[in-house]
């Protein structure tokens, strides 16, 4: 069973209904460490070698963030910044995350149709996600699309439900080391696995 590390950064954690729902169902799970970086780092303090031991230590990297400004809040920002350093995580001798998989879980505020060229934000969730993307690249990791939950302003519990369940289905398909199949109208990680259930029907 490979071994996920979800990397969550929410600065108002106990005001979201949304990431709740989705954090109670996954952060028990057997092969599953949540690390929710605002509780453990609230002095932005972060302590590299304990972050380096975590990432080689799992086969699996979730960025788990609300869509802040088009990016990630700045504690991951911080994160990302001091921890992947040249000749660990890239450069020549940089290979430490070598070969494992990556991806970004985020929720928005705004609804998916916001986030198009003919919409409000003119660009879609994977354009802003770019520096992720390459990120990951740089460091020789499988990036993979993103879980995306968006309009959770106005999210049904119903609606809620739904995202939560994919979110379980999703990490436990990591940790079983699932291919996706990713095709160009699967934009999210939620429409692959909504579209391989139609299949399997």
């Amino acid at each position: 069973m490979k071994s996920v590390l979800v990397l969550f950064a929410h600065p108002k954690f106990e005001h979201s209904k949304t990431n709740k729902a989705l954090v109670s169902k996954i952060q028990n799970r057997e092969g599953v460490t949540f690390h929710d970086l605002y509780e453990r780092y609230p002095d932005f303090n972060i302590d590299l070698p304990k972050e380096k031991e975590l990432l080689k230590a799992h086969d699996v990297v979730i960025w788990h963030h609300p869509f802040y400004w088009y990016n990630c809040p700045p504690l991951m920002k911080q994160w990302i910044d001091v921890v992947l350093e040249f000749n660990w995580a890239y450069g020549p001798e940089g290979n430490a995350l070598q070969d494992k998989k990556c991806l970004n879980v985020i929720t928005t505020g705004g609804a998916r149709e916001v986030y198009c060229s003919s919409g409000n934000n003119h660009y879609s969730v994977n354009e802003f996600l770019r520096p992720f993307e390459q990120t990951a690249r740089l460091c020789g990791m499988e990036y993979l699309p993103p879980f995306a939950v968006m309009g959770t302003h106005n999210l049904s519990k119903e609606n809620l439900d739904t995202y939560v369940d994919q979110y379980d289905e999703l990490i436990n398909a990591l940790q079983e080391g699932k291919t996706f199949n990713i095709t160009k109208e699967c934009e999210f990680l939620n429409d692959t696995l909504l579209l391989n259930k139609k299949k399997e029907a």
